[in-house]
């Protein structure tokens, strides 16, 4: 199991979660933050941070949010030229400044 950032974190992204990810899997788009799940540790510190609670367990996210987390790091992303798959943290990649279409 993995988190999900859902939508509730448009145009809000407190960033508190990043600040207590031991793994670095929280990486920063435009208008949102997302979850990488193959290297979430699934220790749960962002979902107790984030003071919007955007943060959900993948298994009881809406589809909607799932699919879009997922697809952040699977899709070409505008001014990409391939898809961020898993680098191995944020912190390397920096804000990236663009979403998913449906963020």
């Amino acid at each position: 199991m993995a988190f999900v950032i859902t939508s509730a974190c448009v145009d809000v992204m407190d960033r508190s979660c990043l600040e207590e990810c031991p793994v670095d899997c929280i990486y920063e788009g435009g208008r949102k933050l997302y979850i990488q799940p193959n290297e979430c540790i699934d220790c749960g510190a962002c979902e107790i941070a984030c003071p919007t609670q955007a943060i959900v367990p993948d298994r009881t996210a809406d589809p909607a949010d799932r699919e879009d987390n997922r697809a952040f790091f699977e899709l070409v992303l505008d001014g990409r030229d391939a898809p961020l798959g898993s680098p191995g943290g944020a912190a390397a990649v920096g804000p990236l400044g663009v979403d998913t279409p449906e963020a």
